[in-house]
């Protein structure tokens, strides 16, 4: 039986290509999930609201369907604004501090295993400078002050 030989250097360019492609449809497939979820969630608050009305609820008095329902996640539907900003900016913190650690994982790992006049380690850069981007975004749309509502600090 052959089994074929492959040196670090012909395996480091099949991980540099095979990060992008990796990450673009697993993007894709998680936004096709969430959206399945959502739309899923949306047609069982309608449900639940159609088997009201016919049990001699009257509509007014219902809540109404959440209108930001395509545009935030389920859990948020009910929160103030101020939670709904601050929990955005916990979001792209977390995610910026597991693309930087990706990028700086990878940057390392491949200054490891390649040789010295191939400068492999530079594919990190560009998860480790989105990592940068997203905490620097978090920063920006974090909510400063009082939000006023049940989830906002309270005053000092």
């Amino acid at each position: 039986m052959f089994i074929p030989y492959f040196s670090v250097g012909e395996f480091v360019p099949i991980i540099a290509l095979a990060i992008p492609i990796v990450a673009i449809i697993g993007g894709i497939t998680a936004g096709i999930i969430r959206t399945l979820g959502r739309q899923r969630l949306i047609e069982l608050a309608q449900r639940e609201r159609i088997a009201a009305i016919e049990r001699g609820v009257d509509p007014a008095k219902l809540t109404p369907l959440p209108v930001e329902a395509l545009d935030d996640e389920p859990e948020t539907w009910h929160m103030n604004q101020y939670d709904r900003d601050r929990r955005r900016a916990q979001g792209l913190m977390i995610w910026g501090i597991v693309t930087l650690a990706v990028g700086l994982g990878s940057m390392a790992f491949l200054s490891t295993i390649t040789e010295e006049e191939h400068h492999w380690w530079a594919v990190g850069i560009v998860p480790a400078s989105v990592g940068l981007a997203l905490l620097l975004s978090s920063f920006l749309v974090r909510p400063r002050g009082n939000g006023g509502g049940p989830g906002a600090p309270p005053h000092r």
